[in-house]
Formats: C-alpha cells, sequence, structure tokens
C-alpha cells in the first residue's frame, strides 16, 4: 500500500529573467561590520563569476557609512545601503521591512546572509515575505550555470549524507551560513567599488524597546578561541569536562563540546561546536571522546590542528585528525597535565637563575 500527499501553494508566477545579481547582507553590530558576513563574501565571489553577475553587500542601519569600502576591499563589486536613525534598534520586522524594499526594486536573484541571531530571524522573514525558498546553516553552494539555480549543500540533521537543495521555481533564492564556515577573503584595499544609499519607507516598530544592556563574559568565545578542548559522549559524564578544564586552562584554551554532550546537559549549548552549533577556525583543537560525526567534522574543518583522543580505534574523528592517540582520556589528559605542569615548572626554575645570575 502507498500513499501520497500533494501540497498546493498558491503564489504570483515571476519572469525569473528579471532577477540578476548576488547579495550578501552584511550585518553591523555594536558598531562594528561583522566578520561573518564578509566572510559570505568568498563564495558570493564564486557564485557570481560563474554565473556572470556582480556581487553586491547590501548594509542597513543608523551608522554605516565609515564601513562602506570594507565589502569592496573584500570583493565585492557594488555597496547598497540604507542608513537612517530609526535604525539604530534592530528588530527583525523594521529591518526585514527595509530589506524587502531593496529586494523589490532590484530583484537579485541570490541574497545570502550570515547564520547569526540577526541572520536566522530576519531572513526566514524576508523569505516568507517573498514566498522565496531558504536553506539554513549551509556548508557549502555551488551554481547551476543553465539554470542559475543556486545549488545549497548542507547535512541534513541526524544524517552522515550532504543534502542538495534548490528552489527552482521562486526568486531570490536565500541561504544563511554559520560564522566560520569559509575563510575570510583577502582584503585588498586597491579594488573599486560602486556605491549607492537608498531612502526607504522605515515602518515603525510594533514592539518598543524599553531596555537594552550588553552582558560582557569572561570567556572567550569558542568561535573565536586559538586552542580549544572540546569533549564528547565518550566522556561518560559531567565530571570528565573538570579535567578538560584544568587542561584548557593551563594551556590558555577554552572549553567546548559535541552535540551529544549538550544533549546530555554536560555542557552550555553556547558551547557547542558543529552543524547545530558553531564553527571554529582554532589553531589547536582537541577533540577529547568525539567520535566524529559528519556534522561535527564540518563544525572543525577550519581547525589548523586537530588532536584527537578516544578509546575506539575506529572512531572515524582519527580519518579528520592531524593526530591521534588511542586509549581513556582518564589516563591520557592527566598524564598531558602533569607533563606540561612539569616543562612550566621547569621553565620558571630556569628564568628564575637566568635572573640571579
Amino acid at each position: 500500500m502507498s500513499t501520497s500527499t500533494e501540497f498546493c501553494l498558491e503564489w504570483e508566477p515571476i519572469n525569473k529573467d528579471e532577477w540578476r545579481g548576488v547579495w550578501v547582507f552584511t550585518e553591523i553590530f555594536d558598531n562594528e561590520i561583522s566578520e561573518a558576513s564578509l566572510q559570505l563574501l568568498n563564495p558570493g565571489r564564486m557564485i557570481a563569476d560563474k554565473i556572470g553577475t556582480e556581487l553586491v553587500s547590501i548594509m542597513i542601519g543608523d551608522k554605516v557609512q565609515k564601513h562602506l569600502l570594507e565589502p569592496i576591499y573584500y570583493g565585492a563589486d557594488k555597496v547598497i545601503y540604507v542608513e537612517d536613525e530609526r535604525l539604530a534598534v534592530y528588530t527583525p520586522e523594521v529591518y526585514g521591512e527595509t530589506l524587502l524594499a531593496l529586494i523589490r526594486k532590484y530583484k537579485p536573484e541570490i541574497v545570502l546572509a550570515a547564520g547569526t541571531l540577526r541572520g536566522r530571524e530576519m531572513i526566514p522573514y524576508v523569505a516568507n515575505s517573498l514566498r522565496a525558498g531558504i536553506t539554513a546553516d549551509c556548508t557549502d553552494f555551488d551554481v547551476d550555470v543553465k539554470t542559475r539555480d543556486l545549488i545549497m549543500i548542507r547535512p541534513p540533521f541526524g544524517a552522515t549524507l550532504l543534502a542538495y537543495i534548490r528552489a527552482p521555481e521562486r526568486r531570490p533564492q536565500m541561504s544563511t551560513v554559520r560564522p566560520n564556515v569559509f575563510k575570510l577573503p583577502k582584503r585588498d584595499e586597491s579594488r573599486k567599488g560602486e556605491i549607492i544609499r537608498e531612502y526607504v519607507d522605515i515602518p515603525k516598530p510594533r514592539i518598543e524597546l524599553v531596555h537594552s544592556e550588553y552582558i560582557k563574559t569572561e570567556e572567550i568565545p569558542i568561535e573565536k578561541a586559538e586552542i580549544i578542548v572540546s569533549g564528547g559522549r565518550g566522556l561518560g559524564s559531567a565530571e570528565g569536562f573538570k579535567l578538560l578544564e584544568k587542561l584548557a586552562n593551563l594551556i590558555e584554551g577554552v572549553v567546548a563540546g559535541s552535540r551529544k554532550a549538550v544533549d546530555a546537559g554536560w555542557i552550555p549549548h553556547e558551547r557547542q561546536v558543529g552543524q547545530t552549533g558553531k564553527s571554529v577556525k582554532a589553531s589547536l583543537y582537541i577533540a577529547v571522546g568525539i567520535s566524529g560525526a559528519a556534522q561535527h567534522l564540518f563544525g572543525i574543518r577550519e581547525a589548523v590542528t586537530v588532536v584527537a583522543i578516544n578509546i575506539d580505534p575506529d572512531a572515524p574523528i582519527f580519518e579528520n585528525a592531524d593526530y591521534g592517540i588511542v586509549g581513556d582520556y582518564k589516563v591520557i589528559i592527566p598524564a598531558l597535565i602533569e607533563e606540561i605542569e612539569r616543562r612550566k615548572n621547569v621553565k620558571k626554575t630556569d628564568n628564575k637563575q637566568s635572573l640571579q645570575r
């Protein structure tokens, strides 16, 4: 017995030939341009070159003029911006309607945005308003040159496969990408480009912001950390993270974890590495008790050096590690801590003797 379900979506037909250009929403947060947005100029440039169109950076805010040249230096051909004091406070509705006005005027065929809190909130709002296709958390892109369809690549949740997604019937094609999935393009101050200021009707927000406050933490965000000690289900319990914290403190690193560790409640979600967490670009990434699922490996593909510690010699993580240690972390980590402490003490003694001379 077989069953089938048909879905009928009503929308106005579009002429895809009228939609041209690749856009990157370039986010400004706390008066600074988002590096995650600039990273998207890398795949944006590739896509635009393949289909022979322009790469455009879109900037929205109350103070954007000092940032206008940066996207051009990083590869954009053009910057279109809206600057208005009413955009000082971000709300998804106000920013979304502003971006919608620009899209309806210029008709870009592709819109990319970083998977930040703003991007994950605002871009679906825009896509829904346009009845456009959107794919979140992409890890790569390709493009069908003949049809100009964007091929959005991402691993499905809970799978080791890759999904290749198209939205052939609608424009624009929209996607979000988590920070650090792509490398920052090379900055070139000799590049020239066009800058256009647009004026749109800024809607009044339905929700009034009464008070906002930035809470700063002493801990370095994992996406900015140079050294990361990360734990997975193989630790067996939350107690295992105490050992990792001690090691991380010794080597001036931070502690992170896999999705399994987060699901178990051993480490907070903001410390999760992987497809449903954060992508990192640490100089040193130590994976302890992490098997190496596809989602986790996507999160560490920009890490420079990966060291894997796992009791299972067949764990997939070893195929993606620069160095592998097979064994019980309860033995290996204390031994590492002891050796690092010994070497630090020797160095202190040598420095003290040198001063006495």
